[in-house]
């Protein structure tokens, strides 16, 4: 197993270095931490006007976010985590400054946060105009906020507030940091239980053939988490049960995906919600009909 470990925290590239590291075996269920001993060990050697210590630097690998390649995030190494349980053959480390902690440190430091969290949650209410991510204790007193004065619109890949069209994003973290297009005072109180909560691509072609459906908080919620419809979880759970069942997963997804190609070759034109919704449907329809002839053989062998 080889490292790549870099140095690159610093102002002058002339003191950046890269080593690679083949472990010894011993070291691959041993602690991250001697990586970072030996690196600088061997830095240190290399370069005696930037000397580095080894208890005031930590170890890092870059993340991608959410799946996406072009964005990544610098996450911390503790340096008692395992070797193998945290780097693959030829990963890329990073050796940064400031001290580095231990898994019982992150533990207990991430259920310090999560307290902290459940007490906020109790404690206080979210204000209830869009866009506005404010917390206040319950009963007041009220923050000032900037929020959107209509629902957001989720279509396709595009992410943008309904009353802000022209502020588009394509990722859900620059959807959250548009500004809101109104200032006021935050509020618990909702305008109305029936107030639509996002718009849909569904929502845009009625709203042009003139006439509006309305969706609740659940939908918006399950909307969400599927990608703009309550299709895709049905289809995972569906798979979930079916591999209970014996059968396998390969066999669930190559019919899912052989409906899928029928339902795009027909109309091409359908957004990704809608494919998922013609697949459900199709999907629910022949296993109806397989239930069924099941039922009447069953009615033949009496």
């Amino acid at each position: 197993m080889k490292v790549l470990i870099h140095y690159e925290d610093n102002e002058d590239t002339e003191l950046f270095k890269s080593l690679k590291i083949t472990l010894p075996k011993k070291w691959k269920t041993g602690p991250v931490q001697k990586l970072l001993d030996q690196f600088i060990e061997t830095y240190n050697a290399a370069f005696h006007k930037n000397q580095l210590t080894s208890s005031e630097m930590h170890l890092a690998i870059h993340k991608s976010e959410d799946g996406d390649t072009s964005k990544t995030k610098t996450v911390a190494i503790a340096s008692d985590e395992i070797v193998v349980n945290v780097l693959g053959d030829y990963a890329d480390v990073y050796v940064q400054h400031g001290k580095s902690t231990t898994l019982a440190e992150e533990k207990a430091k991430g259920e310090a946060a999560k307290k902290e969290r459940e007490k906020l949650l109790e404690t206080t209410v979210q204000c209830t105009r869009f866009g506005c991510k404010n917390r206040f204790p319950k009963g007041g007193p009220y923050p000032k906020c900037q929020y959107h004065k209509a629902p957001p619109v989720f279509h396709e890949t595009a992410k943008y507030w309904s009353c802000c069209p022209n502020k588009k994003a394509y990722d859900w973290e620059t959807f959250q940091e548009i500004p809101g297009c109104e200032t006021g005072v935050c509020t618990d109180v909702k305008e109305s239980e029936g107030q639509k909560q996002f718009f849909g691509g569904t929502d845009l072609r009625e709203q042009l053939a003139g006439g509006e459906k309305l969706k609740s908080i659940d939908d918006f919620n399950k909307a969400q988490a599927a990608g703009g419809t309550d299709a895709a979880p049905i289809l995972d759970r569906l798979q979930s049960v079916m591999e209970e069942l014996g059968i396998e997963a390969e066999l669930y997804e190559q019919v899912v995906n052989g409906i899928r190609t029928e339902v795009t070759n027909k109309n091409a034109s359908l957004c990704e919600a809608e494919v998922l919704e013609a697949v459900k449907a199709d999907l629910g329809n022949k296993l109806k009909s397989a239930m069924k002839n099941i039922a009447a053989e069953q009615l033949r062998i009496k």
